[in-house]
């Protein structure tokens, strides 16, 4: 028999990966052109030409033992080099290789974080609404997750219900910007807000407390809309990245953890990093995908086609009546539901072949996400289906 914790796990399994399977049993059922399936964050948009080429000249140039083989664990380090130069020139930072670790993309970055610094009993912070899995990364290294209030008009954090749950016991604090699943921007006033915060009760407490920057949708904004880099408003900062949206390659697993080169005790920590990465047992980051990142590693993917999509999206169902957070970057819409309970509209919407994943997957019950990483065809398929949701519940 399985241990009693992955029993847990089983059953709460996540409920985004459940509704894509159900939305394929749909599709079988009643063709996937009348499927409106809106439930997997899953890049849409073609992978960088510069990115091909990259794979294609290293598999013709690369002898197969330096291609295909072993290197130190935390990376290869031209593609280390080549991450901090990017960000060093990009955000005015000070990184060298030595301070970059490169991952299994950034649940790997997120789990060699936490392994580095976690002791058993050790909490972890999560600003809601937040990505569920965080939950499961933190129990992993024997954490505990608590869950700060957002402020639901703003979706901004409650930085009073920040200063009461940073305790003695708190190792870390989260924060996921742009944020899925509300697309929100954490202003550089906001960062500026949680830095101090943080700071204080550090310094109160006599011990480190991390900040953790998940950063995968980074590049993804709108509206001119800028994502404050962390390192800038906070010492004790990791940043972990994954290429996985900004080149529209989720399956190929890479990205990277960064740390900042005033981290309290900086070497030691980048080593455990390394150490963590052999013995989580992801041993290095994929060795052809670390060879391609280094080639294209000013290489984006097209925000505009996500930028369409979500000017149609939004615009419409607020027109159609529903209360929206406003996305300014990601590719997610949050929606407040119309219904007490999110699970039932969550069945309603599927009675109109429309998919969405209850606000309760991120600790903010009362809402649903809509990602529109999709056609824009899809999109405007859906129309008449969402007309006919807004209708069921007597939405202007």
């Amino acid at each position: 028999m399985i241990s009693k914790s992955m029993q847990q796990a089983v059953a709460g399994s996540s409920a985004i990966r459940a509704m894509f399977l159900e939305g394929k049993e749909m599709a079988a059922k009643i063709g996937a052109e009348n499927v409106y399936d809106f439930s997997l964050g899953n890049p849409m948009t073609p992978v960088p030409a510069e990115y091909n080429q990259a794979i294609i000249d290293a598999v013709q140039t690369e002898s197969s033992l330096e291609l295909h083989g072993y290197m130190d664990n935390a990376g290869y380090p031209e593609t280390r080099q080549a991450v901090a130069d990017n960000l060093n020139k990009r955000f005015g930072t000070d990184f060298e290789g030595k301070h970059i670790t490169m991952t299994v993309g950034a649940a790997g970055a997120l789990n060699i974080v936490f392994k580095a610094i976690l002791d058993p009993g050790d909490e972890v912070l999560a600003l809601a609404p937040y990505f569920g899995e965080y939950r499961g990364y933190v129990a992993n290294h024997q954490g505990i997750l608590r869950e700060v209030a957002p402020d639901t008009e703003t979706f901004q954090p409650d930085f009073e219900d920040l200063k009461n749950k940073i305790t003695e016991k708190t190792k870390a604090v989260i924060i996921n910007n742009p944020v899925n699943p509300t697309g929100v921007v954490y202003s550089e006033e906001t960062i500026q807000t949680i830095a101090a915060i943080m700071g204080e009760k550090q310094k109160a407490y006599g011990h480190e407390i991390y900040m953790v920057s998940d950063e995968p949708y980074r590049e993804l904004v709108y509206d001119g809309n800028q994502v404050p880099f962390l390192t800038k408003y906070y010492d004790n900062t990791f940043v972990t990245y994954s290429f996985s949206k900004s080149l529209s390659i989720p399956g190929e697993r890479i990205g990277y953890v960064a740390v900042n080169p005033s981290l309290a005790d900086c070497e030691q920590t980048c080593s455990a990093l390394s150490v963590a990465t052999r013995i989580l047992g992801f041993v290095n980051a994929p060795s052809l995908m670390q060879k391609a990142v280094t080639k294209a590693i000013d290489a984006t993917t097209d925000v505009a086609y996500y930028d369409r999509n979500r000017k149609l999206i939004y615009g419409k169902l607020t027109e159609l009546g529903f209360t929206c957070a406003k996305p300014q970057g990601a590719f997610y819409l949050f929606i407040k539901s119309p219904d007490a309970d999110e699970k039932k509209f969550v069945e309603t919407a599927k009675k109109y072949h429309i998919l969405l994943v209850g606000g309760t997957t991120f600790s903010c019950p009362g809402y649903v996400r809509l990602a529109y990483c999709v056609s824009y065809e899809m999109i405007e398929r859906s129309l008449p289906a969402f007309e006919k949701l807004a209708g069921e519940y007597g939405l202007a």
